[in-house]
């Protein structure tokens, strides 16, 4: 669960560097049209280190319970039936994070074997981004399996 943990602080650490560098970027792009001139890549780097940061801060999202909760169950529920409920959709999660993950490495992969790039200007490799889906929703995946692991080793010591 360490481990898990860690790779979870890991992916926040580098989503909040992608996040500072899509401002950064952003930023320069103001300053730089006030001034008259412009470029066109700058959008679609700082689009492409967003999506990114999102999916690799997804399982540090988890792990610290900074996604929306409705907590109407947590207040009607026994304390057995709230473990039950919270197992039931830790095992969902994982499920639709590892179907995901499945999705986003074909498109890794088809970007990867041919090559595909965007149809800006630019024309950056979108296999990059693409990546960043299966690699931060299999880390999501591992994550709801620590939280399961949790609730169980929390059941049988009470």
């Amino acid at each position: 669960m360490r481990a898990i943990d860690a790779l979870a602080v890991a992916g926040a650490l580098a989503a909040a560097v992608m996040l500072t560098i899509a401002v950064l970027v952003v930023s320069y792009m103001v300053v730089n049209r006030a001034f008259g001139a412009s470029a066109f890549w700058e959008i679609e780097f700082a689009v492409y280190l967003m999506v990114a940061a999102i999916f690799l801060a997804s399982p540090y999202t988890l792990k610290t319970r900074g996604h929306v909760n409705v907590d109407l169950l947590d207040v009607v529920l026994s304390a057995r039936h709230r473990r039950r409920v919270s197992l039931a959709l830790a095992a969902i999660g994982c499920g639709v994070c590892l179907y995901l993950a499945w999705h986003g490495w074909n498109l890794f992969h088809e970007a990867w074997v041919t090559g595909e790039t965007s149809e800006s200007m630019w024309k950056p490799q979108r296999w990059p981004l693409y990546l960043t889906m299966p690699v931060g929703l299999v880390l999501t995946a591992l994550q709801y399996c620590a939280e399961v692991w949790r609730l169980i080793a929390a059941e049988e010591g009470a």
